[in-house]
């Protein structure tokens, strides 16, 4: 743990689901419903920092993360990122894209182009139960660490 890091110090979003690695978080984006991250629980802040295994394990979440969120709320995109430049602890950031969601096509830390859609993003907050519920089933029965 790193007392200087936002991600080793605090949870980073409302939990799914943890384990011993990692944990998937919902982030409060009022505009972007169905944001998550994947955190890896270790403070480490590069991905070459994890051992192969990790990794790989890493990425399945990841990857069954992405699936959900299609699956139930069928954006037009998914951005899909790992930065970590403001916060280097590694992390990933899959954010629903919508064609008219306020900052499409930029990235959603761009310039605003339009008003949310509030009657879109009723629907697809409607969806998050069913979406976060599918979520913690499937990453439940995720094989653990070996």
């Amino acid at each position: 743990m790193q007392s200087d890091c936002d991600l080793c110090t605090a949870i980073g979003g409302r939990c799914l689901w943890s384990d011993d690695e990692m944990r998937v978080v919902a982030v409060d984006e009022a505009e972007y419903p169905g944001f998550m991250r994947v955190i890896w629980n270790r403070h480490v802040r590069e991905l070459t920092d994890l051992a192969p295994a990790e990794r790989d394990r890493l990425m399945r979440v990841v990857f069954l993360v992405e699936d959900r969120i299609r699956r139930h709320l069928g954006p037009h995109k998914m951005n899909v990122a790992s930065l970590g430049n403001v916060t280097p602890h590694v992390h990933w950031h899959l954010i629903p894209r919508f064609a008219d969601d306020p900052h499409f096509p930029g990235p959603i830390w761009a310039a605003r182009q339009r008003e949310a859609d509030r009657s879109q993003l009723d629907e697809t907050r409607s969806l998050l139960t069913a979406l976060e519920e599918d979520l913690a089933g499937s990453l439940a029965a995720l094989p653990t660490a070996d």
